[in-house]
């Protein structure tokens, strides 16, 4: 098992991307500490899935944006298991589709709120409990917005997950000398519920097809995609990675850097 015994902090735990790592990291031996904000019964269901597979589990409801709630989930985490060995920043929002020149005040600090600032809180509460242990992976889920123009209405999505890239090398280089791991996935477009943000059924199905088309791989992806490559980034395997950011895509990018 490649995370045995390991102790993994899974934000936005209870659905889509953040769900399929925390059974990922579950099935390969790490005990789990499940963050959610509003999906209780969701993450209920998480939860029950971990212990099914023998592992330990701790729920737990916090707002990443609220940067007491973090701390408190993080107290209580460490309380509970001693340390925490890996960190994923998975909590993230979208907002419903806003051309460029309508956007609001509220939708830029709702959206970095979660996506920047609650990745830096959480990173912030979990650090010292990691260079205490001289000890860490951090992975932050960043996006393929934040390095190219994916589709159009998004107004502070692309930009807010273009700084988790930024933060996740200044948070490297800081925390490299305690032998901490910082790194970054940046999904494609993955089946997931954000999907129907201000969309219909047949806005999301037609968007998914587009989106197949443009991909090498003629297919978008699935949550256990994006699992499969922060099991590496947790994994010892990747000792001597860090700062970096993990496209995963299917290849997307290979047609949008020919076509923005």
């Amino acid at each position: 098992m490649r995370l045995k015994n390991k102790v993994c902090l899974v934000t936005g735990a209870s659905r889509g991307i953040g769900r399929a790592i925390a059974l990922t990291f579950a099935r390969e031996g790490a005990n789990l500490i499940v963050n959610y904000s509003k999906s209780e019964e969701k993450a209920k269901e998480v939860a029950e899935e971990i212990a099914k597979l023998g592992r330990r589990v701790f729920l737990v409801k916090a707002d990443v944006s609220n940067k007491d709630e973090v701390k408190a989930m993080v107290d209580k985490a460490v309380k509970e298991f001693g340390r925490i060995d890996v960190l994923v920043n998975n909590a993230g929002i979208t907002w419903k589709p806003t051309k460029i020149l309508e956007g609001t005040t509220e939708e830029w600090e709702k959206v970095l709120g979660v996506n920047l600032i609650g990745t830096y809180y959480c990173v912030q509460a979990v650090a010292p409990y990691m260079i205490k242990n001289k000890h860490g992976k951090i992975i932050s889920i960043s996006s393929l917005a934040s390095i190219a123009t994916t589709f159009g209405e998004q107004v502070a999505y692309g930009p807010s997950k273009a700084a988790v890239n930024n933060l996740t090398k200044r948070l490297a280089y800081e925390l490299g000398p305690y032998n901490i791991n910082v790194n970054a996935i940046a999904p494609g477009l993955i089946k997931t519920e954000m999907l129907g943000v201000g969309r219909t059924e047949e806005g999301v199905d037609k968007l998914l097809k587009e989106i197949a088309n443009a991909a090498d791989l003629r297919r978008t992806g699935e949550p256990q995609d994006i699992a499969n490559a922060a099991l590496f980034l947790a994994s010892d395997e990747s000792n001597f990675m860090t700062g970096q950011l993990m496209v995963v895509d299917g290849g997307r990018f290979n047609f949008l850097s020919h076509s923005v």
